[in-house]
């Protein structure tokens, strides 16, 4: 299965966003983290990752008869490197986008039916800004963003760590010198 095949179904895109941080996790955890899915269809996914080498067996034992694996994110293999996407075609592209809005639609809606969700407090956030930049500023702006991000995509989960989604989203929306014209 290639790889945007593989990650870009929501549920499997959520069962990595909740591997990340180094965690192990039984196929029972994950279930729990993703209460909104079946345990079977949870149990199908993770089965998908880890036979397309995204999830790894860390650790097996044996628990009332039943065999109960541990799995582990395997990093190099949870994500579509630039080479890769750089050969997708617009529909590829529209693919991988919609499975990410996807998941991030269904893990917001997972947050909102929690018990005691104070979506003011916690904080949420998910404004869009138009902002105009050239190509220069374009860049600086995105190596701010990956200064101020990449540094903490190898936090480990700790009791004092909440896990939060980022999800960044930039494309252009107009193009220089393209003219607004009334329909």
């Amino acid at each position: 299965m290639e790889t945007l095949e593989l990650l870009g179904h929501p549920v499997r895109l959520r069962i990595v966003h909740a591997l990340r941080g180094d965690r192990l996790l039984t196929t029972t955890q994950l279930a729990a983290l993703l209460p909104d899915v079946s345990k079977a269809m949870v149990y199908r996914h993770v089965d998908l990752l880890a036979e397309g080498g995204v999830l790894e067996v860390a650790e097996e034992r044996r628990v009332r008869g039943a065999v109960e694996r541990h799995y582990r994110l395997r990093r190099e293999r949870a994500g579509i490197d630039p080479a890769e996407a750089s050969t997708f075609t617009p529909d590829d592209h529209r693919r991988g986008f919609a499975a990410a809005v996807a998941a991030l639609v269904a893990e917001f809606n997972a947050y909102l039916d929690r018990p005691k969700t104070d979506p003011a407090a916690d904080p949420v956030g998910y404004q869009q800004h138009a902002i105009w930049l050239d190509e220069e500023e374009l860049h600086a702006m995105i190596r701010e963003l990956r200064a101020a991000i990449v540094p903490r995509l190898g936090n480990k989960q700790t009791p004092g760590r909440a896990r939060y989604l980022l999800s960044p989203i930039l494309f252009p929306s107009e193009f220089p010198n393209e003219e607004s014209r009334p329909s």
